[in-house]
């Protein structure tokens, strides 16, 4: 069986003078090649467990092992494995887009994507020679993607990566991390989107008050928290809710389905946003 390619056992971390720890004693573990959602409330510890992993946090306590090694046994060479999306994104903004990958691009030793070809995958082949500083926001948020996978990543850190995105794009760049995944990289996705969490992600882990309070997969969860059913909408009626067990019976039902009454029919199950609220309510 492979290794996990992070693990996190009773992570603690407390910062100065704070009455409480942001992460205390959080557990959790990473398949190789997964995309894992890290989903919680602001102030939950998500942000303190993610600085811990890309070592821009170095004071806690617990055993984070990663990529094969215990976390504090990396050195530079850490970076060279490792791609990093941060929801704020960062650049030169007198410099184009394809300058700015390309400074990026030269921090790596060993290889590196085409340029060109990463510009055109998150579709900004034709804003490749404007300054940074003329961006949008969503622009920038695609060359920040481009920018975490630009040395092929093992490991996959992201934060908001729809953030600024319209419907098309959005999936445009969930598109491009599955394939990173399906590629063998293995991502670790932090959002308050659970469109996304649910679209994209192999499990998702429910942070509250700096503890894992429920890790499944999205449908495990929208099974565990639904109830099962179908609503429809019928002409004239309005929505009718209906059980599952009792649709062979419901001879009133089914005619109106043959007469075209029923506008709609669709099953009633919970959305990650329902199972969010509950999960954190539940932990709190």
């Amino acid at each position: 069986m492979a290794e996990a390619a992070i693990r996190v056992d009773d992570l603690e971390v407390t910062y100065p003078r704070a009455d409480r720890p942001a992460v205390a004693g959080m557990s959790f573990d990473v398949g190789q090649g997964e995309v894992f959602g890290f989903l919680g409330p602001s102030g939950a510890g998500k942000s303190t467990t993610q600085n811990v992993l890309t070592r821009l946090l170095r004071r806690y306590r617990g055993h984070v092992r990663v990529l094969g090694r215990p976390l504090e046994r990396w050195n530079a060479d850490y970076f060279e494995r490792v791609g990093v999306g941060f929801e704020l994104p960062a650049g030169f903004g007198r410099l184009t887009v394809r300058e700015n990958l390309a400074a990026f691009a030269s921090l790596y030793r060993a290889p590196v994507q085409d340029l060109d070809a990463l510009l055109a995958s998150v579709d900004l082949a034709d804003a490749a020679h404007r300054r940074l500083s003329e961006l949008s926001k969503g622009m920038r948020m695609r060359l920040n993607l481009a920018r975490a996978l630009v040395n092929r990543p093992e490991l996959l850190f992201l934060d908001e990566p729809t953030t600024g995105q319209d419907p098309v794009r959005a999936a445009l760049l969930r598109d491009l991390i599955r394939a990173a995944a399906d590629g063998g990289s293995t991502v670790f996705l932090t959002t308050h989107d659970m469109t996304t969490a649910d679209l994209l992600c192999d499990r998702v882990a429910f942070v509250s008050r700096g503890r894992i309070a429920a890790v499944d997969t999205p449908r495990g969860f929208k099974l565990r928290h639904g109830r099962p059913g179908l609503v429809a909408e019928i002409r004239g009626q309005g929505r009718r809710e209906l059980r599952v067990e009792q649709l062979a019976d419901d001879a009133a039902l089914l005619a109106l389905i043959r007469e075209g009454a029923v506008e709609t029919l669709h099953t009633r199950e919970a959305t990650l946003d329902d199972v969010f609220a509950a999960v954190t309510r539940e932990s709190l």
